[in-house]
Parts: C-alpha cells; structure tokens; sequence
C-alpha cells in the first residue's frame, strides 16, 4: 500500500512533510521550521509521529523540535546527518550515504548533497517515488551557497541524475514563482518556462503549494539541473563551458537576480 504524504506550510515560506504507512501506523517528519502546524495536521489525522528526518541544520528546519517534542505523547527517533550531527539538535541515529534505514516500512537511501551546507542531505524513498531535499535541489532552482563551492552543489545535483521521471520533488520552501522569473531571464523565449510560469501564478493565486513536483519537470525546466543543455549554455554565452561552470554562471547570476 502507497504511502500517504501531507505537505505542511510552515513560517512564510517553509514545507514540513509528513510520510503514512497505513499498514505499520507508522509516520515521518521531514525537517520541523515550526511545531503548531506540525501538532494540528498530526492530530486531524490521529497519527502517531514515529520519527523526525532532519536535512540540514538550518534554524528554519530545526528550530521548531523541541516545542514538537513537548507536544507529543512519545518521543519520535531523531534521524540527521553523523557530518553535521554536532550542530544539529540531539540525534538517535546519525546517517551517512551507506546507509539505508527503514523508516515507514521503506528502505530510505540517504544522498550526501553539500553545496547550501557542507553536511546536507537528502532522503530518497525509492519504493514509494519520493525525494526529500530540503534546500539542496529546489523546484526551478537550488539552495545557496552559503558552505559549500559550485562544483560541489554541481555535483551532489547530478546525484539525481538516475533517478526515475515520475520520482516527486519535495523541497523545503515556497521560492518556484521566483525560481521561475530568474529562469526566464535567462531563456525568455523558452515556451515550457512560459507554460510553467502561467500554471505557477494560477496555483499561487489560489494559495496553492507549488511543491511537491517531478524529476521530469524539473530536468524540463531548472535552469541548475539544465547546465549541459547546450541552447541554456548558448544563451550563457558559454557554448563550449564544461557543465559545471556554466552551473557557476547560472548560480552566480541567481545571487545577483
């Protein structure tokens, strides 16, 4: 049986998600900006919070723990990084890239992603289709780099390269109408951008996540997964720049937008 996922709006532009398994009872947290949404969507469900998967260290995707924690009946394992383990808030189980833990009845690989911090990750549920990125690949766009060097966000990007079409990305801010504009800056003329652009501004309009959406539109329409696509690098005026450094273009330019 499909597990369930609930996307929560968090602060003014932060997503928690929680992850179901009807069949274990079992239920997921990825990453906690806040606890009062959390606590209300947990309880309007009648779900039993089993565990908390924390991407990075940032106070927006940490801070709201603790008044989680004192809000629940039991205390849920903590998963996070063993990279950034100390600056994250306590953790049951540290996690590096080999490892594959068992989180709502799925095997979860855990992709290694620095570049917006040096001890990033994300968590991939092969079985159910489903990529928890946090603020590493975000939909049409990708996080700063506030620790990290180009190559190295270029680099933990093509980490998705492999992954299937229909797999959901699930990013951990509300920033696709601005990702949109940079991108077609970059590409005015490019119609999958325009077509996306007007769908974007209707589900705004409506007050609407943008998030979760596909790897294939993604690979589509992000101008940082698109870096090889030789008409992006032509508008660049990198044409023959090797992918990596026009990702260090399109980055830079996204800083300066």
């Amino acid at each position: 049986m499909a597990l369930e996922l609930i996307t929560i709006p968090c602060l003014s532009n932060n997503y928690a998600f929680l992850v179901h398994d009807p069949v274990t009872k079992d239920t997921a947290l990825i990453d906690v900006p806040e606890a009062a949404p959390i606590l209300e969507a947990l309880a309007a469900r009648g779900w039993t919070l089993t565990d908390v998967l924390l991407t990075h260290h940032h106070w927006d995707h940490i801070d709201g723990l603790p008044d989680l924690l004192a809000g629940l009946p039991a205390k849920p394992r903590v998963w996070g990084a063993a990279a950034d383990a100390h600056r994250l808030p306590p953790l049951d189980h540290t996690l590096t890239d080999t490892d594959t833990p068992q989180i709502c009845g799925e095997a979860v690989e855990i992709l290694d992603m620095p570049g917006h911090t040096v001890g990033h990750i994300a968590f991939y549920f092969p079985a159910s289709g489903m990529l928890f990125s946090g603020d590493s690949l975000m939909v049409m766009g990708c996080g700063r780099l506030f620790e990290g060097t180009p190559a190295q966000m270029w680099n933990s990007l093509c980490k998705t390269a492999s992954l299937p079409d229909e797999t959901l990305l699930l990013s951990g801010h509300e920033y696709t109408a601005d990702n949109i504009a940079f991108a077609l800056s970059l590409e005015p003329d490019n119609p999958h951008l325009i077509s996306l652009a007007s769908r974007v501004a209707d589900l705004r309009a409506a007050g609407t996540p943008t998030v979760p959406t596909t790897l294939a539109q993604e690979r589509k329409t992000n101008p940082f997964l698109r870096a090889p696509d030789p008409s992006l690098k032509a508008a660049l005026g990198m044409a023959t720049a090797p992918d990596v450094d026009a990702f260090t273009e399109i980055r830079a330019r996204k800083d300066a937008f």
